[in-house]
């Protein structure tokens, strides 16, 4: 696992974060950054001593700026693989090797952890919303539980990707337009037991969500259109 770098955002995660880091060695993962997003608890303290390296933002930055911090980690300290993993309790650590086999045996630069039967009715609505207009033929559009390889991890970690807001649509867009493949694999994921999500929790975020990602949709659509067109 010394080629494989988790990364875990991390914002107000103290009731879980021990719990999450201690899931991933258990099952031989050793190379654990957190993120932490200006927590105002002890997340990173607690991570600290659970023995994950802790890398501190100044301020909230917001959980796609915190990944891409990781991946920018990832991409200069040459690993093969950097894998992003919720610090919520949401993703199980056994589920992992699974989503590596199947970036070894294929093609794809990133693996989706898909657990499409979960959510809200919201979120069910934007995900079925986005597939249509964006044309990403992916389940779980906002699941946090991907696996990167190396072509994936230097794509996003330029200043272009620095622009996206959410670890979702954008980034699968971006990936595309840079001719990247994708692959999908069903994992379960538990309930969240503490906090809220940071898009699905109230209406008026979800659709300052939705408003973001058409918008984005609608401006990659555009750009694909003066480029084939050209």
């Amino acid at each position: 696992m010394d080629s494989v770098l988790l990364i875990i955002p991390a914002h107000n995660e103290a009731n879980t974060i021990l719990s999450v880091i201690n899931d991933l060695k258990t099952n031989g993962f050793t190379n654990l950054l957190v993120v932490d997003d200006a927590s105002e608890d002890d997340t990173a303290k607690l991570a600290t001593k659970a023995g994950a390296k802790v890398m501190s933002l100044p301020y909230n930055m917001g959980a796609w700026k915190a990944t891409q911090a990781g991946l920018r980690y990832a991409n200069e300290n040459n690993f093969e693989y950097a894998i992003t993993f919720d610090a919520d309790g949401q993703h199980l650590a056994d589920s992992l090797a699974n989503l590596i086999t199947v970036s070894i045996n294929t093609d794809a630069d990133i693996i989706i952890g898909s657990c499409p039967k979960r959510g809200t009715l919201a979120r069910h609505i934007a995900w079925k919303l986005f597939r249509a207009i964006s044309g990403v033929g992916v389940q779980d559009l906002t699941s946090g539980l991907r696996l990167y390889n190396k072509a994936a991890i230097s794509v996003l970690s330029s200043k272009e990707a620095t622009l996206l807001e959410y670890q979702d649509v954008g980034v699968l867009l971006m990936l595309r337009r840079f001719k990247l493949e994708k692959s999908e694999v069903e994992v379960a994921m538990k309930e969240r037991e503490h906090g809220i999500s940071r898009i699905f929790y109230s209406w008026g975020a979800v659709l300052y969500y939705m408003a973001y990602t058409t918008m984005l949709c609608i401006s990659k659509f555009k750009t694909n259109r003066q480029e084939i067109t050209n």
